[in-house]
């Protein structure tokens, strides 16, 4: 950096100017920002590791601080010149070209209006055999594109994006479309809230709202790293929603979410909190593209009162190891691992931190799938005495059929010692989450 100073000062004083203009000096890039994966880090330092925009040049590093300022500066996702985004302050995805502030009703097609969905919809009228159609639901769906189109935001190969000190993302979805090379790291990002939710009368005995953004979502993507980033719905959690047709209106999707085969991914030393529908890897049962894909480390993350998919895994092989479950609230809390249609996962010494009414069969949750592996699991009851536990022994003595206890891989892929399982908690209260590196 220094020598291009010195060549940009030369080159100014050559031409008979004496000062500097301000933006001719490039922005200061913090160490973490150009740091590549270590090697053997989880799957996403498999075959070429993942280095994300490490490479920028100073023309392609660029301080955001606005929404406008952010999507310039990733560019559609569309440029696969090595870039670092410095995201600075707080960026609210939820507003206009000028910043001026959107709400649900300046997204809302003319022809939607949430109490008409409501009465067109409502299981007396419209059943429970199908999804809704028709004129009312198609006005939900330009809606839903509307929102969209604001706060989708599309990250694109060879990409950093790093959070300086402070730094939020509220009402954003990063979508990591079919790209490859791509980190995140030290950013909090809340409350990416879909003003639109779709009901639909067949998912479960009494249907459900399903919303449509995650904060971050990978889809097609490889090679991606999302380390130290703290992930929630802000103030404005699931819980506070409304019930609509007896059911949870539900604003929330996942929290990270690795879809539609996804590949080689870490997904390390970040805080989970305060969300239900937290990891889903893999978004289908079809037997197709997800085959010998979503493979995917989860370790040293911090869950707190999360209500589910922790993760919830399809297909892949996922090393699940030193991760911290804080589990207080029974009110919200549903399961944690999902094992589903052809899942591997390997789960090795994370440790639980819940309350009394939380039963330990409850952890587990078969999707159809057949087997998990796991070791070394601790658990303890609020200030209670530590001990060992078998989650799959306490889900099998209470469900059938069982699951087998072979997942059958062994991960390979770890950048150091597996972390003893009894100072998780405490390495991980320590170091995890934004503002921690």
């Amino acid at each position: 950096m220094r020598t291009a100073l010195a060549a940009a000062l030369g080159a100014v004083l050559t031409a008979g100017v004496a000062t500097i203009p301000a933006s001719a000096a490039p922005p200061a890039v913090p160490a973490p920002a150009r740091q590549t994966l270590p090697a053997d880090d989880g799957w996403a330092a498999a075959t070429t590791g993942t280095t994300g925009g490490a490479a920028a040049d100073d023309a392609h590093v660029f301080v955001v601080r606005n929404r406008a300022e952010l999507a310039a500066a990733l560019a559609g996702g569309t440029d696969p010149t090595p870039r670092i985004v410095l995201v600075k302050g707080t960026i609210d995805a939820n507003v206009d070209d000028a910043g001026n502030p959107l709400t649900c009703a300046g997204y809302a097609d003319p022809a939607y209006s949430l109490d008409a969905y409501l009465a067109a919809y409502h299981p007396d009228v419209w059943g429970r055999a199908s999804r809704p159609s028709g004129p009312l639901e198609e006005a939900r769906v330009r809606s839903q594109r509307n929102q969209a189109a604001r706060i989708q935001l599309k990250v694109g190969a060879n990409t950093t994006i790093y959070g300086l000190p402070n730094a939020r993302l509220v009402g954003a979805n990063l979508l990591i479309s079919n790209v490859d090379n791509v980190i995140v790291r030290n950013l909090r990002m809340e409350d990416a809230a879909d003003c639109f939710p779709a009901w639909d009368p067949t998912d479960g005995s009494a249907g459900n709202w399903n919303s449509a953004y995650d904060l971050i979502t990978l889809t097609g993507a490889t090679h991606v790293w999302a380390d130290h980033n703290t992930l929630s719905d802000g103030n404005n959690v699931d819980a506070g929603q409304p019930l609509y047709y007896g059911r949870p209106y539900q604003v929330h999707d996942g929290a990270l979410d690795v879809i539609r085969a996804s590949d080689l991914v870490t997904i390390s030393w970040n805080v989970f909190q305060e969300h239900d529908k937290t990891m889903l890897i893999g978004s289908t049962n079809t037997v197709g593209a997800d085959v010998g894909k979503l493979r995917v480390t989860v370790h040293h993350n911090r869950f707190a009162n999360v209500g589910q998919r922790v993760p919830r895994v399809r297909f892949g092989q996922v090393d699940v190891f030193n991760n911290y479950y804080y589990m207080t609230d029974e009110d919200t809390y549903s399961y944690s691992w999902g094992v589903g249609v052809q899942s591997a996962i390997y789960a090795e010494n994370n440790f639980l931190l819940r309350s009394a009414d939380l039963a330990l069969e409850d952890f587990v949750y078969d999707w159809g799938g057949t087997a998990i592996t796991e070791i070394g699991t601790l658990t303890r009851v609020g200030t209670g005495p530590v001990r060992e536990v078998d989650l799959l022994g306490e889900y099998n003595a209470t469900h059938d059929p069982d699951l087998g206890a072979d997942a059958g891989w062994t991960p390979a892929l770890r950048a150091g010692p597996v972390t003893p399982t009894i100072a998780v908690p405490l390495l991980v209260n320590a170091w995890a989450g934004a503002g921690r590196i």
